[in-house]
């Protein structure tokens, strides 16, 4: 093991690395901007996985505390990233386009890592061009999602999951469930449980990335319009789609049946 009382500030972090890894194109001013906000994301994206898998870990032993607390900082990361767009959005569509057709086939929608967190929180509908020599996306597919791990964690807390949820097939998508949300009833039912807290964790999570994916595209929007997106891809249209569309919808649909939520082991 190296000498920690020689280790400086600089050889710690790598920075001699880290910042030799931009490397713009052309003259314009604000692809340095564009560089860093986007090699920033994925630094972000990195430390969200990696919060992912302690998280799930955490679900599926009990631990409400833990749980709650990962939970609680993979938002707030999912806070700072949609901030990071108050930056990107000092960009004119102008400056954008003095350096866009050097981006050539490259495009955000290429992200392996968000693609990757997409997966941990339930999607299971790739394209198989995305899969194909992806195997970390293809092993994120097959395995339980948050979701998965959440149907865990209330099954050691005594609450009645029914098997087949649990056992289910984790490499198909998620589909709502009638007697799953009937348990979440029963965990809102003491508002101030661990259970209830851990599930609005995961909410929390749910809502961080649809705040993104909204203001992703408000900012495409107001960059190029209605164009198509670098690399080919639909641009704001693409990220219109995916508004509105929660990574645990049975977590949302209970909001609205909370006047039938049974009493925890009644």
């Amino acid at each position: 093991m190296a000498d920690s009382r020689a280790m400086t500030y600089g050889g710690y972090l790598r920075l001699d690395d880290l910042l030799d890894c931009q490397d713009p194109r052309t003259p314009a001013h604000d692809e340095m901007l564009f560089v860093i906000i986007h090699q920033v994301y994925e630094l972000w994206f990195k430390q969200i996985l990696h919060e992912a898998a302690l998280l799930q870990r955490r679900l599926e032993d009990g631990n409400s505390a833990g749980s709650l607390h990962t939970a609680r900082r993979i938002a707030k990361i999912l806070k700072t990233v949609v901030g990071q767009l108050d930056v990107l959005e000092t960009m004119t569509p102008r400056q954008f386009a003095a350096f866009r057709d050097v981006l050539g086939s490259s495009s955000g929608f290429q992200s392996e890592q968000f693609r990757e967190i997409e997966a941990v929180l339930g999607r299971r509908s790739f394209p198989a061009s995305d899969l194909r020599g992806d195997e970390r996306l293809q092993a994120a597919v097959a395995r339980p999602s948050m979701f998965d791990s959440l149907l865990r964690y209330l099954v050691v807390h005594g609450y009645e999951v029914p098997p087949e949820a649990v056992e289910r097939d984790t490499s198909r998508p998620w589909e709502p469930d009638e007697s799953v949300q009937k348990a979440l009833l029963a965990v809102y039912a003491d508002e101030s449980g661990p259970a209830a807290e851990v599930c609005e964790g995961l909410v929390d999570v749910d809502e961080g990335v649809q705040e993104w994916r909204y203001r992703h595209l408000k900012m495409v929007e107001r960059t190029i319009g209605a164009k198509i997106g670098t690399g080919g891809s639909a641009g704001a249209d693409y990220l219109r789609r995916t508004l509105f569309a929660p990574a645990f919808p049975d977590l949302w649909e209970v909001r609205s049946r909370t006047e039938e939520a049974p009493v925890h082991g009644a």
